[in-house]
């Protein structure tokens, strides 16, 4: 997951370069007064999404495996504790009963 992310940084940040010198060059428009910097960060995110969607398809899918063993091991311990209160539970009521 660490990975992903880093990668998908790194995509930005190129785009980010790239795109700030596009438009300190006069290739791109500038931003309208003040906005200029936020103008290169929007433009280096919309061009950096789909070259991260593309580029680290299976990153992204090493990434999300790895969400879903995490799920599915907290759903297995989330099971274990249920059934050991029912157990507890259960254990209780039929000691109280025969008393």
């Amino acid at each position: 997951m660490l990975r992903y992310t880093l990668k998908r940084l790194g995509i930005f940040a190129g785009c980010l370069v790239v795109v700030w010198g596009l438009v300190y060059s006069g290739v791109f428009p500038r931003g309208l007064g003040d906005s200029n910097g936020m103008w290169i960060i929007l433009l280096a995110l919309v061009i950096s999404a789909p070259i991260s969607f593309v580029v680290l398809r299976q990153e992204r899918d090493r990434a999300s495996e790895q969400v879903v063993r995490r799920v599915d091991r907290m759903k297995a311990n989330l099971d274990a504790n249920r059934s050991q209160e029912d157990l507890a539970d259960d254990t209780a009521r039929a000691q109280g009963q025969t008393s």
